[in-house]
């Protein structure tokens, strides 16, 4: 009998990249092909472990390039897809919104088109609460999977037309989908311009840690393993066309994140520096993950086991997130931030 086949578009990326050593742990009659451009955000040593393994394979290539996607398909026709590949930086899609909606839209069709000429079994198509807009910092109110779309940044906005795109593949052509859609991730490999790993890292040099506007922004946190594992058993478990809302019950402000990692690290508040808040910047998102409980997934991990975790395992892989935080991505930095 044949393996079973599966793409895992953004790879290399940080969700990505937990999701598919996770799976090729865990399937090993799997076999699993890692495709993925290798953009400023993506890299691959995060896979020396698993590069010499049988059941891993990476392809590299962009995945609004349909003159590369559809051979692939036509020659491998795989079974799943699960569909990580997107620019993901708020920030950067403020500055750029053109390239968000080149990858993160055009890119999410050529793979649906992909999909549908070898009739997957099940596309997967990973998004963010950030398609529901923004929560009122005073209400007991939370996103759910029937929260209307209303993005306000061009990263959410082009998140939440990929997300439409897939539902309209389903309800057009009959393609098996699920669009999961979670909260702020945080864990191992996380490029440093998301808020968790530029604290860290900036701490541990004592440097100045931007902070937008007050801090007061808050945020739903959920460990990368937590996602990956909800990922998988929306995979197999899923109900076709359904939308699954992933969060982790740890809505913490901007500012207790970073007073959190800088007491961790015994280093001084004095560190902390308040910027211009970002244009658009949401209030706050909050994931009622009822649904995808009862379909039996629930989170392993507290905030405080995960954030020990997550700070332990910068400290020590000092390497790895030090030369991605020299060259360009120093100067992209110096000029988002405007300090020293």
């Amino acid at each position: 009998m044949s393996k079973k086949k599966l793409l895992v578009t953004g790879g290399a990326g940080f969700i990505g990249g937990n999701f598919v050593q996770y799976m090729v742990d865990k399937y090993p009659d799997y076999a699993i092909y890692n495709f993925d451009l290798l953009t400023y955000a993506g890299e691959l040593t995060k896979h020396k472990g698993i590069e010499e393994k049988n059941n891993y394979h990476f392809v590299k290539g962009d995945i609004a390039d349909r003159e590369a996607i559809m051979p692939l398909f036509e020659k491998e026709k795989f079974d799943y897809v699960v569909h990580f590949a997107a620019e993901s930086h708020v920030d950067r899609s403020i500055t750029s919104p053109e390239v968000f909606i080149r990858t993160n839209v055009l890119g999410t069709q050529v793979l649906l088109d992909a999909a549908k000429s070898v009739n997957v079994s099940n596309f997967v198509h990973v998004s963010t609460n950030e398609v529901y807009g923004e929560l009122d910092f005073d209400s007991t109110a939370f996103f759910t999977e029937d929260t209307p779309l209303q993005p306000n940044s061009p990263y959410s906005a082009s998140k939440a037309s990929s997300d439409l795109l897939v539902r309209a593949y389903h309800e057009t052509y009959g393609l098996p989908v699920n669009i999961t859609r979670c909260s702020n991730n945080y864990g191992p490999y996380q490029f440093p311009e998301k808020l968790m790993p530029l604290t860290i890292s900036r701490v541990m040099n004592d440097e100045k840690v931007p902070i937008y506007g007050d801090g007061k922004n808050i945020r739903d946190w959920l460990h990368v393993q937590d996602h990956c594992s909800a990922i998988d058993l929306v995979l197999h478990e899923g109900a076709s066309g359904e939308v699954y809302n992933v969060g982790g019950h740890n809505e913490k402000t901007n500012l207790e994140v970073v007073k959190t990692i800088i007491n961790r690290l015994k280093k001084s508040e004095n560190l902390i520096e308040f910027v211009t808040d970002r244009l658009g910047h949401d209030k706050r998102y909050a994931i009622d993950p009822m649904k995808l409980e009862k379909l039996g997934w629930a989170p392993t991990y507290t905030f405080e086991t995960g954030m020990t975790q997550t700070i332990d395992w910068y400290l020590d892989n000092k390497k790895w997130w030090e030369q991605i935080i020299s060259g360009e991505y120093k100067r992209y930095f110096d000029k988002q931030y405007s300090i020293e």
